[in-house]
């Protein structure tokens, strides 16, 4: 059993000590990254900005700047990875985080902003290097639950970061913040190059010249779960960013103290991140049990039933209520569909697939605030609720369908073997 785990799957003997690191990191990265959304605007004010439009412009481009940056190189990074390794990727991520978050808080115009944000979206990606490290050098058979870890810890330095974004500013002041968001990422370098292990490259994958005249998609010996899998992941991404633009305008309508319209947006928006750490691990797990694929249809079906009463809540209570159940259910996701991936892709291209994976998440986030906040403008709240309800059911019926021709064509292949159904993401493999 031993030797068909090593041969199946870069299976590393100190999975779980990266896994913590990798835990540690991201969450400190995204601490860093993301506590600038609170006084990003005032920043941008300060470097020369003038008049509500021309603040408000320069803040979407600064803040979007790094994912167009991170969706551009997060393939290419991938590939470097599988051909020198993963460990190097975060080495190389942390470091240049590091050093461009530090020089953020010593520019002078908005245009050197604006610079080093790209810099920061292609010399980053610490996380999304860390997704692609555990999912290639965790046991398959482990791959859901760790998965689900690391997504807890990035979803949960998401929700920490603009709250330390919102305390740290008037007690040292922005520059100051960002100096020791640099020194936070540093200490993250630090851990990841002494504390990391990884096996040295394989030889053997690079050896024949075939192999290195075939890309990597070319490899993919069946390609319809990676497809369903990339659009999914973009999908969740766009379902999850397309709500972000409109929520503080929707609990406007919902509360009568408008004082306290900023104070319940931020609840309304942190109730789906902390259902997503609370879930992310047990849905991991228990896809690991019962099937990665069968996860992600149930997450879609569920969250698209929870979208519907969304549009139509009269209180804040139940909007905080829904999100929250929202987060529960999307939790496992992102861990099973980079499973699914992982699972039907050779080794030595892990990284490449991955790292398209990630790019098309990256088109998600920035196309669904910009869609959002077009079709709220125009056609009311309701209608981004219950449009973007309609995508993920959507998305269901297209993962069930795939899933089940692809379980069908396999159980003809194999004769219904427990490999086959191990393989198409249905259930563990047998022993």
């Amino acid at each position: 059993m031993q030797q068909t785990t090593t041969t199946d799957s870069t299976y590393n003997v100190h999975w779980r000590r990266n896994l913590f690191v990798c835990f540690a990191g991201s969450f400190s990265t995204l601490v860093a990254m993301t506590l600038l959304l609170p006084f990003l605007p005032l920043y941008i004010e300060q470097l020369g900005a003038q008049g509500h439009a021309a603040i408000v412009q320069w803040s979407g481009i600064a803040y979007g700047a790094t994912f167009f940056a991170a969706a551009l190189v997060a393939p290419l990074w991938g590939r470097l990875g599988d051909r020198y390794g993963r460990k190097v990727m975060l080495v190389r991520a942390s470091f240049g985080m590091a050093i461009c978050m530090s020089l953020t808080g010593m520019v002078q115009t908005v245009w050197q902003l604006v610079l080093l944000r790209l810099l920061i979206g292609f010399a980053g990606g610490y996380s999304s290097g860390s997704t692609i490290l555990v999912a290639m050098q965790t046991p398959k058979e482990r791959s859901g639950w760790a998965l689900g870890v690391l997504s807890a810890g990035i979803t949960a330095g998401s929700l920490v970061g603009p709250l330390l974004g919102g305390a740290l500013p008037p007690l040292i002041g922005i520059r100051a913040t960002f100096l020791l968001s640099g020194a936070v990422i540093f200490l993250a370098f630090l851990a990841t190059t002494f504390l990391i292990k990884e096996d040295p490259r394989p030889q053997t994958a690079e050896s024949p010249s075939a192999a290195k005249s075939k890309s990597g998609w070319s490899q993919i010996p069946d390609k319809r779960p990676v497809v369903a899998m990339l659009t999914t992941g973009m999908l969740l991404a766009f379902a999850n960013m397309s709500i972000e633009p409109i929520i503080t305008v929707y609990v406007q309508q919902l509360i009568e103290d408008q004082s306290r319209v900023t104070l319940v947006a931020g609840v309304v928006m942190s109730a789906a991140a902390l259902g997503t750490i609370l879930s992310a691990s047990w849905l991991g797990k228990l896809a690991d049990r019962v099937g990665h694929w069968n996860v992600v249809v149930g997450a879609l079906a569920v969250s698209a039933l929870l979208l519907i009463p969304q549009a139509f809540v009269t209180n804040s209570w139940q909007l905080i209520g829904l999100r929250f159940l929202m987060g529960l259910a999307l939790g496992g996701l992102l861990p099973c569909i980079t499973s699914v991936i992982r699972h039907n892709i050779p080794d030595g291209i892990g990284g490449n697939v991955l790292g398209l994976a990630i790019s098309a998440q990256y088109v998600g986030q920035v196309a669904g605030p910009l869609t959002g906040g077009f079709v709220g403008g125009h056609f009311g709240m309701r209608a981004v609720f219950l449009g973007t309800s309609v995508l993920m059911a959507g998305g269901a019926f297209y993962n069930w369908i795939v899933q089940s021709r692809r379980t069908r064509h396999m159980a003809l292949e194999a004769g219904g073997s427990g490999e086959a159904r191990y393989q198409s993401g249905q259930g563990s493999a047998p022993t």
